[in-house]
């Protein structure tokens, strides 16, 4: 076995990640860094210094942990999360738990609390525990203070409202951070959090991707048994089979992906009430994995959507399908649907969108950006589109093509409200 296999085995054992998921490559060049950190020249040596050594067993993790957050990524969990959270609270007057796992830097927990402030609950009627594996980033957190690129899905609102403006960075007020409990916590510990009531809410967002099967279904035990019998998990879009098989069910709140447990009792909080809108509302999509291909993702046989393909739809209809297709991880599904709407309508801004997002989420990127620009032909202030996409095209180092989409959604803005 050579050391780069070793590593990957150790990084396997202590976090749970599966090489693959984020490639040899990446691995490997860790392992370049850590070998130059410890001024050593052979890999052999590496290796007898990791077994021996914590603190660089500890670097070691913190060397792959690369975290990609920002606050209120996908808003429409928040805004799910905010309204169960309401009603759950006026109906047992009881304070509401949360967790966060894993937090990275923080803007996950912070997000949380921001949301329930804005729905009007008060600091006496939620706590937050928000765990990490990576002391440096926990200490980040504790510090609470961002750089503009946290706040890539946030509104000015609420960066107003929540933080002050330094000099080159913005300091969360600590109304909001006395919410929210740090911990370093491994998420792949058996022991995790026993003690700890149950929680109401639970965030596990865009990890268990990189897990391999066993380890998704153990951290996935692990949650559920967290979770208050009535609680909700949230996770990533790519993760909404992992939790469907596990025997939770979606809520069925396009995009939120969240999910509680199948079995319920009558007294379970309903699903909040969503306003009929003709678009989608923004969601930012997810950390992307390296894609070596693009392959389209269209089945070569049609497999049965929610509703029947042949059945008629109002465009409201076929765009509330696509989100609870999309919510339920169902994404092939969701294309399909998609590609259907086309033949048997005119083109539409809001399902080129709708494509955009589904190949976005997938990291098929090349076929996203396609997608978006469709939309945005057809309607040129398509504000979900030019936020995406100009998102996108600044995650692949197009800054500027970034800063003209975001100056258009400016004008939009401004000139309707």
């Amino acid at each position: 076995m050579t050391v780069l296999q070793q590593v990957s085995l150790f990084l396997k054992q202590r976090m749970g990640l599966d090489a693959s998921s984020i490639g040899d490559s990446a691995i490997e060049r860790v392992l370049r860094q850590r070998l130059q950190a410890n001024s050593l020249n052979q890999e052999h040596d590496y290796w007898l210094l990791l077994q021996q050594s914590s603190v660089e067993q500890q670097a070691l993790i913190e060397a792959v942990v690369v975290p990609e957050t920002s606050f209120f990524r996908y808003p429409e969990s928040f805004s799910a999360m905010a309204d169960l959270a309401l009603k759950r609270y006026n109906m047992t007057h009881q304070p509401l738990r949360f967790l966060s796992a894993p937090c990275a830097t923080g803007e996950e927990p912070y997000s949380i609390a921001m949301a329930l402030f804005d729905v009007g609950m008060t600091a006496e009627q939620f706590h937050i525990d928000a765990i990490d594996i990576s002391a440096p980033l926990l200490t980040k957190a504790e510090t609470a203070i961002y750089g503009k690129n946290s706040f890539r899905a946030a509104s000015a609102i609420q960066r107003q409202r929540y933080f002050t403006e330094l000099k080159d960075s913005y300091q969360l007020n600590i109304n909001v951070k006395q919410q929210v409990k740090f911990r370093l916590v491994n998420l792949l510990n058996p022991q995790i959090l026993l003690l700890e009531p149950a929680y109401d809410f639970v965030f596990c967002r865009n990890v268990l991707i990189y897990f391999d099967v066993p380890t998704q279904e153990m951290v996935l035990t692990n949650l559920i048994r967290l979770l208050h019998k009535e609680g909700y998990l949230f996770v990533g879009p790519a993760e909404a089979n992992l939790v469907s098989r596990q025997g939770l069910q979606a809520l069925g709140i396009p995009l939120s992906f969240a999910f509680q447990q199948a079995v319920t009792s009558k007294k379970t909080l309903v699903e909040p009430k969503r306003a009929a809108v003709a678009k989608p509302r923004m969601v930012q999509p997810p950390m992307r994995a390296s894609v070596k291909s693009e392959p389209s993702l269209v089945p070569k046989k049609p497999t049965q959507t929610t509703v029947p393909l042949s059945a008629p739809m109002s465009t409201q209809q076929v765009l509330d399908n696509i989100g609870h297709l999309a919510n339920a991880g169902r994404l092939v599904e969701a294309i399909q649907l998609c590609q259907q709407q086309l033949k048997q309508q005119s083109p539409s801004a809001d399902i080129f969108y709708w494509l955009g997002l589904l190949h976005d989420t997938q990291g098929l990127q090349t076929q996203a950006i396609d997608f978006y620009r469709k939309a945005l032909y057809l309607e040129p202030q398509h504000t979900e589109t030019l936020a995406h996409l100009s998102m996108l095209l600044a995650a692949r180092g197009d800054v500027a093509g970034a800063q003209r989409l975001q100056q258009r959604m400016t004008k939009g803005v401004t000139k309707h409200g």
